[in-house]
């Protein structure tokens, strides 16, 4: 899920086969308390995927959220989880060999981490999501940080 406004992107989870009982589990932790995804928020814009079960769209429901399908075959509607989804697989998921859910979450994980902390957004102006401390600073060694094993690349200079 992205948030428009920021561009903070949520990952619900992964399976091979998503039945209705994982899909009202993913349901209320985009609710809970904790997460804090969708709290606060009026919309949720999806598109018409048959594991959006009843149940599904009800717990969103009573906690105030909106769901808005998508008409059929209207990606353009809905362009900034078409970006990402892009992103994710041309800068990391169709370089890789996964085995395996767990692998394929690692593997999520570790680019959201980059996604929201060390990548530039030309949408945003090319502002960080979430800048670390060492945006900014220009008088230090240049340092990089590596995930995915050196895919994923993010220089910086070291912070006070």
């Amino acid at each position: 899920m992205v948030e428009v406004a920021t561009r903070r992107v949520h990952f619900g989870g992964c399976t091979t086969n998503p039945t209705e009982p994982w899909m009202k589990q993913i349901a209320r932790n985009l609710t809970d308390c904790e997460d804090d995804f969708l709290n606060g928020k009026c919309f949720l814009i999806m598109d018409r995927d048959t594991k959006f079960t009843d149940r599904f769209f009800e717990i969103l429901k009573c906690q105030g959220v909106e769901a808005v399908k998508l008409p059929p075959r209207s990606p353009n509607l809905n362009p900034h989880i078409e970006r990402f989804i892009r992103s994710i697989k041309d800068e990391s998921l169709s370089r890789l060999i996964l085995f395996g859910e767990n692998m394929l979450s690692n593997a999520v994980r570790q680019f959201l981490t980059h996604y929201h902390t060390e990548r530039n957004h030309q949408s945003i102006d090319n502002k960080i999501i979430q800048p670390g401390d060492e945006v900014g600073w220009h008088k230090r060694d240049v340092q990089s940080r590596e995930r995915l094993r050196g895919m994923l690349r993010y220089y910086y200079r070291e912070a006070a």
